[in-house]
């Protein structure tokens, strides 16, 4: 029974801490240390034997698919963020050198087939 509560406390800090998001490199370094928390509480899991280890389990349940889901949301913001520094990476390298990608010399184009 204790470690369910235990996997139960665990998992509601590691979503907790997922929807505030402070600082990106305490953020990164509480979530491993929470997901490391998690995996040994879920080692030393056993299947439920009374009712009340049952609905502890079925709330577990629930609460890993919301963990899911706002894992999945952060997931999504962060490629959104890479894809943004990306765009932002190439329009300066235009505007340095606008005439990198301008390789057209000695290229014949032939418009009959």
């Amino acid at each position: 029974m204790e470690s369910y509560k235990q996997l139960f406390a665990v998992t509601s800090q590691l979503i907790e801490l997922v929807k505030e998001k402070s600082d990106q490199e305490d953020f990164i370094k509480e979530m491993e240390e929470l997901f490391t928390k998690r995996q040994a509480c879920l080692s030393l899991l056993s299947p439920p034997k009374t009712d009340s280890e049952k609905k502890l389990g079925q709330a577990l349940m629930q609460q890993d698919q919301e963990l899911k889901e706002v894992l999945q949301q952060e997931k999504l913001t962060i490629q959104q963020e890479l894809k943004q520094l990306k765009v932002k990476k190439t329009s300066n390298q235009k505007y340095v050198n606008p005439y990198q990608a301008l390789q057209t010399d000695g290229m014949f184009y032939d418009k009959r087939k």
